[in-house]
């Protein structure tokens, strides 16, 4: 493997059309991974996998594309520009993509299979469409709802019977083979929302749906929740050509969530069963399943402090509720979509944290433990399938190296629970989606060297066929770049609390170690993301590299995929543990012969942008310069679901709040070495936070530079401001840690 990646990386060097790398080309077309295909589904035959496709002019345009397992051929079925322009999107739209990070996203954004295997059900042009395999081309698509008519979050129920939709805020059907159309829920409206999940479910619970169906489509259990307790914040939202001051309600650290409730409506719309979710109203509704019988539903209760999460088993018509397993922490529980019930015996498989790592089991019904599935000192990433006629489980993790993702199998009677088959080939990242028989997988994976290639495999790991070989040869959009490629250098450091930090390092164009270089320095450093991985595209890293830079990444406590140990060190306290983590990425920097420890710069988006502030603040002597990109400030500013699972609410842990927050260590922040950028239209993370921090700023008499986004969100995800702001950094970068070049 180290000879062929060698030969690959001496192929480059040896390249005669090269280019530089630039920040227009980085955010331009045709998208330099090459044909990645996005949201790659197998349908339930097996006969295809369909996925979307972005354009050569325009990578945002998602096409829909179809894949024949048998020919291997692939084809464009939907022609997004074809079919209908694009609209204005209502802001519900457009706060449902930002929240599902698809914002900059044209064209089909999502679909799915029916049960079938024979139709596919997409939105566009303000319409629901159901296109038909079987038919002749040209009667295969049909429109389901007219034009201008808010459609959001489309289902085909199991069995094929029906269509469902939200729309103003109530649930809605498509008998398909009638035609007619049924209002389910009738009360939503203003603060009551029916079939919809709520802002914190969507940003922070990553559910992003409020109904299920039952598998034999005789009934739909949904969520209403009322958000009328739930403050009300007037933001500013300032654009190029006018302001608009929208009130929102957003549930802030330690003030009212929403009250939610749990209820099961039939397919005919004629009655609804409210189900028991508890004596306590303040709780979180994580997950609803329904259990194969479709005669009970299961539904994940989370405590409002998050240490305690429920599993309860209801009868559909809402006579009774079991709670059947209960998880508890002294920190916090992480929530997941690892649970499958096992049609075998009256079981469930389950994830579950409680060894000190993410691990499978098996419970039966009754909440006793009846066997584990995995174990050791890693993760499970998640449950991929469940195969109960073969007796198999496959699932994602990083047992050999927590920066690659792998897919393995286990067996469901727990025999190899410590030395699962990894199926999975080559070093990297491996994003694996299964059949639903768990016969055939797809394979996106890429490396630090290879971008994303598409393959389709057999239950085994076998081969069949590319879905998108994406080889990097001649053609392909980075192959003009190749010869400037910096290929990165990966590493671990001892942290002050004798864990394993992990760090990327790409060393800057012509490295001569005798000389010595400013170093740009990145990371995200909160919990839930994992920032040094060992994939492809870190395009600015590369790019800054390439100007000169050693860059550098380093992921501190507090981040996901190395157990609960190395995750709670954050707990009650933010801006502490991961600081130290990356002063030790510094001092190791420092101590390098080619680094110029006067230049080091960092950079941070997000919780990246509040650790920047931090580092600043708390340890700005070490640095010449740093970027925050829509930081959060003072955590009581942000949600409650995010905020509460790592500081408790404001009430219960003042301290934690006030020795969090940027503004409690102000006077740390020295002039001239900050710049501030900011969407202006941020409901995520609140444009308040920036200006707090401005307004301490300017009273203390510090000067900083800012850069505001008229009408941006948190992502600044259209391709114009990607490309600002990116030619923003480096500039100011260029500015503060070349001092030769001024």
């Amino acid at each position: 493997m180290r000879a062929l990646l060698l030969l690959a990386v001496l192929s480059w060097s040896c390249a005669v059309a090269a280019e530089r790398l630039t920040i227009e080309r980085m955010f331009g077309d045709p998208d330099l991974a090459g044909p990645s295909p996005r949201a790659l589904k197998i349908a339930p035959d097996g006969r295809h996998v369909a996925f979307l496709r972005g354009r050569d002019d325009d990578q945002n345009q998602l096409d829909l594309w179809l894949h024949e397992v048998r020919s291997g051929k692939a084809h464009r079925l939907v022609d997004s520009r074809a079919l209908g322009g694009e609209h204005e999107l209502s802001d519900a739209e457009k706060a449902r993509r930002e929240r599902a990070r698809i914002a900059a996203s044209k064209g089909i954004v999502s679909y799915l299979w029916s049960p079938d295997g024979k139709r596919l059900l997409f939105t566009l042009d303000e319409r629901l469409w159901l296109y038909d395999l079987t038919a002749p081309r040209d009667k295969a698509l049909r429109a389901l709802t007219e034009r201008g008519r808010e459609v959001a979050d489309p289902k085909v129920s199991p069995r094929g019977g029906f269509v469902s939709y939200v729309s103003g805020q109530n649930l809605h059907l498509i008998d398909l083979r009638s035609g007619q159309s049924t209002q389910l829920t009738h009360d939503g409206g203003g603060t009551i929302h029916n079939g919809e999940a709520e802002f914190v479910a969507q940003e922070e619970m990553d559910r992003h749906t409020g109904y299920w169906w039952a598998p034999d489509d005789s009934a739909l259990a949904f969520e209403r929740y009322d958000e009328s307790g739930v403050d009300e914040v007037e933001r500013s939202e300032i654009y190029a050509d006018h302001s608009a001051t929208p009130r929102q309600r957003y549930p802030a650290a330690g003030r009212a969530n929403v009250a939610v409730r749990l209820g099961v409506v039939g397919s005919d719309g004629r009655a609804t069963h409210w189900l028991d979710l508890g004596p306590d109203p303040d709780i979180y509704l994580a997950r609803v399943n329904w259990l194969p019988d479709g005669k009970r539903v299961a539904f994940q209760r989370q405590s409002r402090n998050q240490r305690r999460l429920d599993l309860v088993v209801a009868a559909a018509d809402g006579s009774s509720a079991d709670n059947v397993l209960t998880e508890t922490s002294t920190t916090w529980i992480n929530l997941h979509d690892d649970l499958r019930f096992l049609r075998g015996e009256d079981a469930l498989l389950w994830a579950s944290e409680r060894s000190g790592y993410k691990q499978l089991y098996v419970f039966g019904l009754d909440g006793t433990l009846r066997r584990q599935l995995t174990q050791g000192p890693h993760d499970v990433d998640k449950l991929l399938a469940l195969d109960e006629k073969h007796g198999l489980a496959y699932f994602a993790a990083g047992r050999e190296d927590p920066l690659q993702v792998q897919v393995y199998a286990v067996r469901l009677d727990g025999s190899d629970a410590a030395t699962p088959r990894r199926l999975s080939e080559g070093e990297g990242i491996h994003d694996a989606v299964f059949g639903d028989d768990a016969r055939i997988w797809i394979d996106t994976w890429s490396s630090p060297t290879t971008p994303p290639q598409v393959s389709l495999r057999k239950a085994d790991g076998t081969r069949l066929a590319w879905i998108e070989r994406n080889e990097l040869k001649a053609g392909h959009p980075f192959w003009p770049y190749r010869s400037d490629f910096i290929a990165p250098r990966f590493g671990t450091l001892k942290g002050e609390s004798g864990e394993d930090l992990h760090y990327r390092l790409h060393q800057p164009a012509g490295f001569d170690p005798a000389r010595k270089y400013p170093v740009f320095m990145t990371y995200y450093g909160g919990p839930g993301s994992q920032f040094v991985r060992k994939n492809w595209g870190n395009y600015f890293e590369q790019y800054m590299a390439q100007r000169g830079y050693v860059v550098f990444a380093l992921d501190n406590r507090g981040s996901p995929r190395r157990g609960r140990h190395f995750a709670d060190a954050i707990f009650g306290q933010l801006g502490n543990a991961e600081l130290a983590d990356q002063l030790t990425g510094v001092a190791w920097l420092k101590a390098q012969p080619w680094v110029d420890g006067d230049h080091i710069g960092i950079f941070g988006w997000s919780y990246g942008g509040y650790q920047t502030l931090m580092l600043l603040a708390k340890a700005g002597s070490q640095f010449a310069a740093g970027v925050a990109v829509a930081p959060v400030t003072d955590w009581r500013l942000y949600d409650t679901h995010y905020t509460e699972r790592y500081l408790d609410t404001p009430q219960a842990n003042a301290a934690g709040y006030e020795q969090s927050g940027v503004l409690h260590w102000l006077a740390g922040i020295e002039s001239d070495k900050l710049l501030l950028v900011h969407g202006m239209a941020d409901d995520n993370v609140l444009f308040a936070n920036s200006t707090q921090l401005m307004a301490a700023l300017q009273n203390k008499g510090v000067q900083f530079r800012l850069m505001a986004y008229p009408g941006a969100k948190h992502g600044l995800s259209t391709p114009a401001l990607r490309k600002h702001v990116y030619t923003l950094i480096a500039a100011y970068f260029d500015d503060k840690l070349k001092p030769a070049a001024r």
